[in-house]
């Protein structure tokens, strides 16, 4: 048991560095290829901050532990709701000023939406899994396109925030260095901690969906935790919420499509009655509190604390089903 303990502690230290290390180098080397820092900051940014729930989920599932791949994804969505945006929103009410953001939070429900209806029949195929990463894709392109159109007028906040938060550019030599090796670690990283999560699963005859959902859904939100506390201190609302919009977004696609496409996934009954609809419930209210009154586009404190109390209620529910 310690040792799956110490297995899940260093694999999550070392998907936070890896993960860190692994932007700066691809960041760098993209710029050092010429493509645009807009497009540097939206697609190879918000892939690397997502990279460990991707890694996660794909060693999940190719080690034959789909309810650790598929609750990572949902787990990590609800915690980035309601405990990173509950605990960032106490902390300081987060006003939403981004066009971008405001455009791109629908686009979080409505993929949940996408993926819960390819879900529904109780499995994710490999042509589930294409569609879901092309979605992302042609999203991608999509969001590329429009903050485009927004630093032509020059006027989104979210966008000079980006600018601002973007690495140094690294020498390619060095690029190429971080770029490799955090790859390479948050490959290893990954695998000790799905080997650890699957230990602890079996020692306390819990499902790995449960695991999945809490002990690596939680730890690998805990960047998120961090950079979002970091930009309300720094007085970058719209970062702090853009993060958590761009990394759900990743995860309904990508993190829940990736798996897949290395093989058909079983989607356990619990997983369609219990976590996509609170996932869902979740999204709505985030929509709910940032676009109508009495604050139109500021997630207050009260809202905050919602969405904290959601969690730690969806934690309780979690705990009495398993035991």
């Amino acid at each position: 048991m310690l040792l799956f303990s110490v297995a899940i502690l260093v694999g999550l230290v070392l998907l936070a560095w890896s993960s860190e290390r692994f932007v700066d180098g691809a960041s760098s080397l993209a710029r050092h290829w010429g493509i645009p820092p807009l497009v540097v900051g939206i697609v190879v940014v918000g892939f690397g901050t997502s990279a460990p729930e991707m890694l996660v989920s794909l060693t999940a599932a190719m080690q034959g532990n789909p309810g650790i791949a598929l609750g990572n994804a949902v787990g990590s969505n609800i915690t980035n709701i309601a405990l990173v945006l509950g605990v960032t929103a106490l902390l300081m009410p987060l006003s939403v000023h981004s066009r971008v953001v405001k455009r791109e939070l629908p686009l979080v429900l409505l993929a949940g939406l996408f993926s819960w209806v390819l879900l529904r029949d109780g499995s994710l195929s490999q042509w589930d899994g294409i569609l879901l990463v092309s979605t992302l894709v042609g999203l991608l392109g999509w969001m590329v396109h429009t903050a485009r159109a927004a630093v032509t007028a020059g006027d989104d906040t979210l966008l000079q925030e980006i600018a601002a938060e973007m690495p140094a550019t690294l020498s390619q030599k060095y690029a190429i260095l971080w770029t490799v090796l955090g790859l390479l670690v948050l490959i290893l990283s990954s695998r000790l901690l799905v080997w650890g999560a699957t230990g602890i699963a079996q020692a306390f005859g819990v499902s790995d969906l449960i695991i999945g959902l809490t002990i690596v859904a939680i730890g690998t939100s805990l960047p998120e935790l961090a950079a979002s506390i970091a930009s309300v201190r720094k007085g970058e609302s719209d970062m702090a919420v853009g993060n958590i919009v761009g990394s759900n977004l990743f995860n309904n696609l990508a993190v829940i499509g990736l798996p897949a496409l290395l093989s058909p996934i079983a989607v356990p009954d619990d997983f369609l009655s219990r976590d996509l609809p609170i996932m869902l419930g979740l999204t709505v209210l985030l929509l709910l509190f940032n676009f109508t009154p009495p604050k139109r586009n500021v997630i207050a404190r009260p809202e905050g604390a919602v969405l904290l109390l959601a969690f730690i209620a969806y934690q309780i529910l979690l705990y009495t089903q398993s035991t």
